[in-house]
């Protein structure tokens, strides 16, 4: 990428809105705004907003407009950077970036002006990726989680752990230097002790791998059970809106919904599917098979049972499908007489959304299912994140064994810079072109 082009996106989403921006990044930007802005901009104050209009090539005017100008380094990408804001119709944001880019500026590409920012020192590559997470965040917790990656939380224990290595690494090379210097059992006990402390740090970071994936992506949950055993009625008092048609007609549920919720600061990807039965309705026949399918690769199975009625051998066929996965048995409509027999249950709770009995023991229970999550922990953001992590704990772990055997110090000091160089790629400070790319290119354009 050439950091000297100047290049412009639309930075906010495209449809009817009451204001859009176009953002700028680049030594030019100010000069290229200049040359479609009725107001002198080249000269105008730093962070100050500009009133004017912008016009096209034949001097009409295109929309009355706000420019805020944002002076090299201080600015988000730590380029000079523009923003013009707009009304946020479709068209006028397209026709007001169709003229920076006649004006000299060229399309940015995803992610570009957070990957700019990172080139430029400005951020991290987990406070780069903790961006996407913000935009992306569908709880408050996961907001939060998303702030603090932002604010530098992970970058700063990762340093902090990089930090005590470094410590490790400084007195070894010691030890190299002047081998007249015993390595007595009190030293290799003192070394043995400061490694094995970072390898309990990182584990942390490990251990809440699949806390983070779920805050990030939300738990992917299926609703399943037979027609008329009140999951689309769930689906709806989980996402507080008649999100799917409830009706006393079987089979109203063809396909299957999706709809993400927060449970407790925790985002659910519900999935309500059709009724499990069997069915001569072609259309039908296919839901009840995506039905199955969302049970199947489900992290989490909502599985109905109708309290008031009798079991059936479709909830047989559904006990059969949930059995030895992760899944929570309901016992629905808890506000009529129970008439199924429970002991077809090893674990059950009864719940009515009708009157909203057994819902907070039903919410216990996913808490309980999904497992301890807040945003103070130190969160894994991926699988790449979490194979260098892994990696860096067996180049410790083997650093320990070289020690206790005593096969020679210098050894010990190359496994502590193999984990130390993956450290450093965790945070950017060593990474090649291509990972950068990789990771940028989830970002939306504008960003």
């Amino acid at each position: 990428m050439k950091t000297e082009d100047t290049i412009s996106a639309i930075s906010t989403a495209l449809g009817t809105a009451g204001v859009g921006i176009i953002r700028l990044s680049g030594e030019n930007s100010i000069a290229i705004a200049e040359k479609i802005f009725d107001r002198p901009l080249l000269t105008a104050p730093d962070r100050k907003i500009i009133f004017g209009h912008i016009k096209n090539s034949a001097g009409e005017i295109v929309d009355e407009v706000l420019v805020l100008i944002m002076r090299a380094p201080k600015s988000y990408t730590r380029e000079n950077v523009v923003e013009i804001q707009c009304h946020g119709g479709t068209e006028v944001l397209r026709e007001i970036l169709s003229l920076t880019f006649q004006a000299g500026a060229r399309p940015a590409e995803r992610g570009e002006f957070t990957k700019r920012a990172f080139l430029n020192g400005r951020l991290d590559l987990t406070q780069a990726q903790a961006v996407l997470d913000v935009i992306q965040a569908k709880t408050s917790t996961a907001l939060s989680v998303a702030q603090n990656q932002l604010a530098g939380k992970t970058s700063k224990k990762i340093r902090a752990i990089r930090t005590e290595i470094l410590g490790v690494l400084a007195h070894i090379e010691a030890l190299i230097d002047f081998p007249e210097d015993d390595l007595d059992d009190a030293i290799t006990a003192d070394l043995d002790a400061k490694i094995s402390a970072q390898i309990d740090a990182v584990k942390i970071f490990l251990a809440n791998q699949r806390s983070g994936k779920i805050l990030r992506e939300g738990l992917e949950t299926a609703i399943i059970g037979k027609p008329n055993v009140g999951k689309s009625s769930l689906l709806n008092f989980l996402a507080e809106t008649d999100r799917a048609i409830v009706t006393d007609i079987p089979g109203t549920t063809r396909d299957s919904i999706e709809e993400f919720v927060s449970i407790r600061g925790v985002p659910l990807k519900i999935i309500d599917t059709a009724g499990i039965r069997s069915s001569d309705n072609p259309v039908e026949k296919i839901g009840i098979e995506r039905a199955k399918n969302c049970a199947s690769r489900a992290e989490l199975i909502l599985a109905l049972f109708d309290g008031s009625r009798e079991i059936s051998a479709e909830d047989l066929e559904i006990l059969r499908l949930i059995d030895g996965r992760s899944a929570i048995i309901l016992l629905t409509k808890a506000d009529l007489p129970r008439v199924i027999d429970t002991a077809q249950f090893e674990n059950f709770t009864a719940i009515s959304v009708k009157t909203g009995a057994g819902v907070e023991d039903f919410l216990d229970a996913i808490a309980e299912k999904v497992g301890s999550v807040n945003a103070e922990m130190n969160f894994v953001r991926d699988e790449r994140e979490a194979d260098l992590l892994r990696r860096a704990v067996e180049n410790l772990e083997e650093a320990r064994v070289t020690l206790a055997k005593n096969i020679g110090i210098d050894f010990v000091a190359i496994d502590l810079r193999a984990a130390l160089e993956l450290l450093s790629e965790l945070t950017g400070e060593s990474v090649t072109e291509d990972v950068i790319n990789e990771i940028f290119s989830k970002f939306c354009i504008g960003k």
